[in-house]
């Protein structure tokens, strides 16, 4: 295994700045998913790291060493896109054993492909014979997956490589490269949109924006303890609510929620932005009343989102699925208050 670092890297597309001084430590063995806007920076942090590109300031290292000092073909590493990048006229087979073909080591190739079946539970054997045309889209990138692997290896970069998969063979793709990235504990950085999968397959979850990780730790941690109202509004779905408030006498007050004790000294006046998630939002008979806009059941979650307004300030919420609501309905509603979180308005840092 090889571990990554970054130094002080940054990268540039004409004038503008896409990886800005950027410093990262991945340990040996340890998944990292790389999440945020499009834009922020993932595929070229990726990509970089990989050596696809180079940076215009910084370096790069695998383990101890600068990665501008190792031949390719003793960096050890292995790529999965978004697109399968099979060779269409080769056998599945053949595009699995390429690299120990190149090296006279094709007897290695059954061992490898057995190894890799073997782990996620389903076979693969009997797509070897077949051509990338006669593959579904999930076989194809089950074969970029296991050509990737099937080499030595110690670190591994996936782009988005389910993004154009249905959500039921993403499900089980998800769950097949869990396994794989277990068993074969290499350094894996992982690049997607999708936070499910974050969830999943991450050690660690890094969030970036503007060419910088604003936050970096488990999806616990940053669902709970989040650094900014960016982070907070990022991460978790349905997405946080934020209403505009000012603190008076050790209490938030905002248009519409109010008296909220704030565990932080601030000055009277100061203007602070409360964050509620709309799991903590809840009905309540004699509860502050406000417009349904919208209804969205979410089955497999067994609650519906409300979507409602009051005066000038709109926010969502959940409600049981059991229970009968209607657009144009008013519905009374309180918040959890120990759940609430509160940013600097200003710059958005979180402060209690």
């Amino acid at each position: 295994m090889t571990g990554i670092i970054l130094d002080n890297i940054s990268k540039y597309f004409g004038e503008q700045c896409v990886i800005d001084q950027m410093n990262l430590r991945i340990p040996d063995g340890t998944v990292l998913v790389l999440v945020g806007p499009s834009g922020s920076g993932k595929t070229t942090l990726l990509r970089i790291m990989a050596g696809l590109l180079k940076p215009d300031s910084g370096k790069v290292y695998y383990g101890q060493t600068p990665l501008e000092e190792i031949e390719h073909v003793q960096r050890n590493i292995g790529m999965v896109f978004q697109t399968d990048a099979l060779v269409p006229h080769w056998s599945a087979g053949e595009n699995v054993g390429f690299w120990s073909r190149l090296r006279r080591r094709e007897h290695e190739v059954p061992e490898r492909v057995r190894r890799v079946s073997q782990i996620t539970g389903i076979g693969i054997e009997h797509l070897m014979d077949r051509f990338p045309r006669q593959l579904s889209g999930g076989e194809k990138q089950r074969v970029a997956i296991a050509r990737a692997l099937a080499r030595d290896l110690n670190i591994l970069f996936f782009d988005e490589p389910f993004a154009n998969l249905d959500p039921a063979m993403r499900g089980q793709a998800r769950l097949e490269l869990k396994r794989l990235l277990s068993a074969f504990k290499v350094t894996a950085v992982y690049v997607t949109h999708d936070q499910t999968e974050a969830v999943m397959l991450a050690d660690r979850i890094a969030i970036l924006n503007n060419g910088q990780i604003v936050q970096m730790g488990s999806f616990q941690d940053l669902y709970e303890r989040p650094i900014n109202q960016f982070v907070a509004s990022f991460i978790g779905s349905p997405t946080m609510n934020f209403f505009k408030g000012r603190i008076e006498d050790g209490h938030w007050y905002g248009e519409t929620f109010g008296g909220l004790k704030i565990r932080k000294d601030l000055e009277n006046g100061t203007v602070v932005t409360m964050g509620i998630r709309p799991q903590d939002i809840y009905l309540e008979s004699g509860g502050i009343p406000a417009v349904v806009d919208t209804v969205t059941p979410y089955y497999a979650e067994h609650y519906q989102l409300l979507s409602v307004w009051l005066g000038s300030e709109r926010w969502q919420m959940v409600a049981p699925l059991n229970t009968q609501i209607n657009a144009g309905e008013t519905v009374y509603c309180n918040i959890d208050a120990q759940n609430a979180m509160y940013f600097d308005s200003r710059t958005g840092i979180r402060i209690g």
